[in-house]
């Protein structure tokens, strides 16, 4: 049997992580957002509707782009899966879309779900918008501040937003929320995640989703070049946008493949949200994956720079592929992920995400100690959403007065 076939199994596990563990009441809706998944998804009309909104809509396929100037400084061929140039900006209404069209097709009046940087945010609202769909989404107070011009466009675009002001009021609290108004109403609301994490059926339907961007990526890195790439590299935060690419080359086991995480401000507990290199299997939200935990088995203090990595979880199959030995999971600081936000942005004329930019670190990193080789870096989001925060809290470092 295929790796997809096999992964999840049916439980919704990946080897020993995933599952659903959460109350009987709610677990009666996820099996129906199961059901329903197995089967209108597989549907002609299904299908045949979600490419038409792809390439009409959204802009798909988003191009390859041979990042000349960079390589060129660093060795290496570095190529950039331009997500950034998906509709809305980022990798994320790719699985909005398609988690929308799930919800008309089961007669849902209304979406919600958690944000950190916004992207996701902005997203379903785009989503709720074009199938008249209601639109609630909550995000910590913190990320509220830092993403302003996201929050701006959820409103602009008919959405709810729901301040959270609980905890670190960052993502994890964003959650909490998210899944405790779901639970007022699960029959007329779907709950739509914003990553490969959460209960079964989530981390599978959002891979699902997002495995546009690698089937995408291989193909076109073909024609580019002739050939495969050596190394795939993506951030990981719940791991929506690695997976997307990660997907087409698992199987591949000539492709290295490395997730980075942010190691943040250093690698002491709530500096960060290195959640594979620092953590250790346990449950949160629902599900079984690495996380980062305190003295007392709860979920950690987390902390980064890109509010969409800050996630003391990550999806569980990403936690497989780690044991595994599949995909190797490393790092890049808050300090990293600046240098290449702002030199991305004035060697290649493209302003990353805060996020895509700590896969473009490690990218640079891997290009001197693999001077030779092709890497392909999926380019998860835009940096419209960042610039006032970088600006107003790091300009003077990088020569802007």
């Amino acid at each position: 049997m295929g790796y997809f076939k096999s992964n999840p199994d049916s439980k919704g596990n990946f080897g020993e992580y995933g599952g659903s563990f959460i109350p009987p009441d709610l677990q009666a809706e996820m099996d129906k957002i199961t059901d329903a998944y197995f089967s209108i998804s597989k549907s002609h009309d299904f299908i045949t509707e979600l490419r038409s909104i792809r390439k009409h809509f959204q802009g798909r396929p988003t191009p390859v782009y041979y990042a000349r100037t960079l390589s060129e400084k660093y060795g290496g061929r570095i190529y950039l899966k331009r997500e950034d140039l998906n509709h809305t900006g980022a990798h994320k209404l790719n699985h909005c879309m398609g988690e929308a069209l799930l919800a008309k097709y089961l007669g849902k009046k209304k979406l919600i779900a958690e944000t950190g940087a916004g992207q996701h945010g902005v997203a379903l609202a785009t989503a709720a918008a074009y199938f008249g769909l209601d639109c609630e989404i909550h995000m910590g107070e913190v990320d509220i501040a830092k993403e302003h011009p996201n929050v701006v466009r959820m409103k602009i675009l008919g959405a709810k937003v729901i301040p959270v002001t609980f905890g670190l009021r960052t993502l994890k609290e964003a959650v909490d929320s998210a899944f405790g108004a779901y639970l007022q109403d699960p029959v007329t609301s779907i709950y739509c995640i914003g990553s490969v994490v959460g209960p079964h059926p989530f981390p599978m339907m959002v891979r699902d989703f997002q495995r546009v961007v690698g089937i995408e990526a291989k193909e076109q890195f073909h024609d580019m070049t002739g050939e495969q790439p050596d190394n795939v590299v993506a951030c990981v935060g719940g791991g929506s946008n690695a997976m997307g690419l990660f997907s087409a080359f698992i199987e591949d086991g000539e492709c290295e493949i490395y997730g980075v995480e942010p190691s943040g401000r250093s690698l002491n507990l709530g500096d960060h949200a290195a959640t594979m290199t620092m953590g250790k299997p346990g449950m949160i939200h629902g599900f079984k994956c690495y996380n980062l935990q305190d003295e007392k088995g709860e979920p950690a203090p987390v902390y980064s720079i890109a509010s969409g990595l800050d996630y003391p979880g990550v999806g569980p199959e990403h936690s497989m592929l780690k044991d595994l030995g599949r995909v190797n999971y490393v790092v890049a600081s808050d300090r990293d992920c600046l240098d290449s936000f702002f030199e991305l942005s004035r060697l290649e004329g493209i302003i990353p995400a805060l996020e895509s930019a700590h896969a473009v670190a490690y990218a640079c990193k891997l290009a001197t100690m693999k001077p030779r080789q092709s890497i392909l870096v999926n380019l998860s989001g835009r940096g419209d959403k960042d610039i006032d925060f970088v600006v107003d809290n790091y300009g003077k470092e990088y020569g802007l007065e």
